[in-house]
Order: structure tokens, then C-alpha cells, then sequence
């Protein structure tokens, strides 16, 4: 077993996400293809980037970025920064040579994400966009019993991820309210990962129609770089202005000829992580609910009439992953396994030369769903996504 040096760049929430997935992948996935070395880590400042290197257990720190990717002893850039340096960080990498990962949404524009593809798949290296919750055990068991025709042709799809933590007022203006870093609000934030899920279990979204809204229009400022999601709260002192959505709620067309909806907001109180999909087709159905990660609801047409509706079924040691995991059904999947199963999937790549899906070219393909949903919102018309055309789609 070779060792793969990873740089991480950027050391906050998702660096420690990131950090937790190294160090535990071997753990779990075990002969590992591949053991990923915590080699460095890159912050803003050098005091951010030793305390990340300290608390996430990485061998050193820095606070150049342009000086790690042109070091010879790193295999992997994985970049956990925000939105508006992906692009930047990602395409030096591709051209010395590295790996890349890179976090959701691949880049605040479609634009930038059709760069970052292109100089990956000129340098010809493995490219991963992190959209995790593909990862989940569940959502891998549902695409199965779909690919093996366990509920027949997908007619509709619903998915939501609705969340809280953006609904107080007081909640500062971190970078995530900014159009110019972040791109987008509650579209690429969270709503990336319900057209990913789209994409992974039904096919490609042909046109959406959406209705795109800003709830709070002015927040107070932040003070420090760190993001901390909606915990801090600010009553007064000066604000500043929101430019991008706050909730996205859209109809959408597939390729196939399958319909839904998908809806995002972090406006929504009450609410946690819920990131749902409820699928319908013509022998049956599936649903799940992030927040019962471990959960797939089922309901199948050819169930005797008088046994008929929805079951569960919990996640265990027969199910995808299982083996690697917790050895007992429903012992409990987290956030963690998410990202340990992201890892696996990346060092699994990196030695057998095969692709990894969700790539760059899913991460472009996404983009221009999420454009499309903010175009729509704007002109209040049905808008068509372009498919993506690279080499790498034409393997599909």
C-alpha cells in the first residue's frame, strides 16, 4: 500500500470534515487502496493554518497556497475554501501535476467550472467535486434498486434541502451571502446537492422554471474570518447588503421525460439539514430523509394488496458499504461516513486510474442546472440546460 500526500487548503468546517476522512478511511476501508498522508494544510494566516494543522493533525502548515501546489512530494490538492478561489487554487494544481478535489459548488460560475474542467482534463488528472450525500449508504441503496428496475421508469422526483440556520436576521453576513465569493446563496450552497441527487438517481434535468426569492435583505457585518454557520448572532452595528437567493423553488423536466421539483432555502425554521427525495415510478416507490440518514422508505407495486405501502429498510453490513462500516443494521451512518466513503472513492481512483464520479464534469453539468434555476427566477420562464460535452461524458 502506497502512501498519497494530501495538501488541504483551507483548514475551517470543512477542512475538519476533510481532516476526519483521512485519518479514519483506513479504519474502515481496510486493505485501503491508497493511505492518505495528512502532509499539509494551508490557511488565510499562519496562526490559522498551525492551529488547523494542530487540531486536525497534519504534519505542517502554510499560508501559501501557490508554494504547496508546486511542491514535488504532493500527490493531492483538496480544496475546502470558499467558492470564489476554487477555480484559482484547482486550475494551478491540474497544471503541476496534482490530483484535485475540490468542495460544492465547483465554482461561483458556470464559466470558472468549465475552466476547472478543462485544465483537468488536459493535465489528465483525477478530479473530484465533493457532493457527499451521493455518499450515504441509503441514497447509493436507492440508486440500486432503481438501476435494477425495482420501481420500474421514474416519473416524478421531489427533492428539498431546507434548513435554519440562515432564517435569524441576526445572522452575520458571511461569505455565503456574497455573490462576489460565494456566487450564489441557498442555489449553490445547498441546492447544488439536490440536482446532484437528481442527476445520480434519475438522469440528466432537460429545463427548470423556478421562482427565486431573497427573504432578508441586509445582515449585520462579520467580524473574523471564520464562518460559523448562523451560531453567532449580531443586534447591532452596521450591515450589509445580501445579493444572492435566499430560497430557490423549481419545476424541472428530464431528459428521459421524467418531471419534478426541487427546493432549497435555509430560511426555513424548524428545520435542520433536511435534505429529502421522494421518487415515484411506475412499480413503485422510494424516499429518504438525510435527517434519518440510515432509513430508505420503499413501497412496491407487486407487494400483496393487503401489505401494500411503504416499509423501511435500515442500512447495515448488506448494504452498499456495509461491509466496511459498523457491523449491526441502523448502528448509525453520520456526516463523517459520508466524507470517509468520499476518501475511499478518491484513493480507489488515484490507484486504478478509473474515474470517480461526481467528477469536475458533474460539478459543470450542476453548474448550469443552478444557472438555469437563477436565470429562470429572473425572466420567470422555462429555461433548457445544455448538456455538457467532454470526453469524459462521452464514457458515461
Amino acid at each position: 500500500m502506497r502512501d498519497v500526500n494530501i495538501a488541504l487548503i483551507g483548514g475551517g468546517f470543512m477542512g475538519k470534515a476533510h481532516s476526519l476522512a483521512y485519518a479514519a478511511m483506513p479504519m474502515f476501508f481496510w486493505p485501503a487502496p491508497a493511505r492518505p498522508i495528512r502532509k499539509v494544510v494551508v490557511d488565510a494566516t499562519d496562526e490559522l493554518a498551525r492551529t488547523a494543522a494542530d487540531r486536525y493533525g497534519w504534519e505542517r502548515h502554510s499560508s501559501s497556497w501557490q508554494e504547496i501546489v508546486e511542491d514535488p512530494t504532493i500527490d493531492v490538492v483538496d480544496i475546502a475554501t470558499p467558492n470564489h478561489l476554487h477555480a484559482e487554487i484547482a486550475i494551478a494544481a491540474a497544471k503541476a501535476g496534482k490530483h484535485v478535489i475540490c468542495e460544492k459548488p465547483l465554482a461561483p460560475t458556470a464559466d470558472e467550472a468549465r475552466l476547472m474542467l478543462d485544465a483537468v482534463e488536459r493535465a489528465g488528472v483525477v478530479n473530484a467535486v465533493a457532493f457527499n450525500y451521493r455518499r450515504t449508504p441509503a441514497v447509493v441503496l436507492a440508486r440500486k434498486y432503481i438501476e435494477n428496475g425495482e420501481i420500474g421508469d421514474i416519473l416524478n422526483f421531489r427533492g428539498t434541502y431546507l434548513q435554519d440556520w440562515s432564517a435569524d436576521p441576526n445572522s452575520p453576513l458571511s461569505w455565503r451571502f456574497q455573490k462576489k465569493i460565494a456566487g450564489s446563496g441557498a442555489i449553490g450552497d445547498i441546492g447544488s446537492h439536490v440536482v446532484d441527487l437528481a442527476r445520480y438517481l434519475v438522469g440528466e434535468i432537460a429545463e427548470v422554471n423556478s421562482v427565486v426569492s431573497t427573504w432578508i435583505k441586509e445582515r449585520p457585518l462579520q467580524s473574523g474570518g471564520f464562518d460559523t454557520l448562523g451560531t453567532a448572532k449580531v443586534s447591532s452595528g452596521p450591515r450589509g447588503t445580501v445579493d444572492v437567493d435566499d430560497e430557490a423553488v423549481t419545476l424541472v423536466r428530464f431528459t428521459n421525460g421524467a418531471v419534478g421539483s426541487l427546493e432549497a432555502t435555509r430560511n426555513a425554521w424548524g428545520r435542520n439539514n433536511f435534505l429529502t427525495f421522494e421518487i415515484h415510478g411506475t412499480r413503485g416507490s422510494l424516499v429518504f430523509n438525510y435527517e434519518r440518514r440510515d432509513e430508505l422508505q420503499v413501497a412496491f407495486a407487486d407487494d400483496p394488496a393487503d401489505r401494500r405501502g411503504f416499509r423501511t429498510v435500515y442500512t447495515g453490513p448488506a448494504t452498499p458499504y456495509g461491509e466496511a462500516l459498523w457491523p449491526i443494521p441502523a448502528l448509525g451512518i453520520g456526516y463523517g461516513e459520508t466524507k470517509i466513503i468520499e476518501a475511499y472513492e478518491l484513493m480507489k481512483a488515484i490507484e486504478t486510474g478509473e474515474r470517480i464520479r461526481p467528477d469536475f464534469a458533474d460539478g459543470y453539468q450542476t453548474a448550469l442546472v443552478d444557472e438555469a434555476i437563477a436565470t429562470s427566477g429572473a425572466t420567470r420562464e422555462w429555461v433548457k440546460v445544455e448538456p455538457v460535452q467532454t470526453a469524459a461524458h462521452a464514457q458515461r
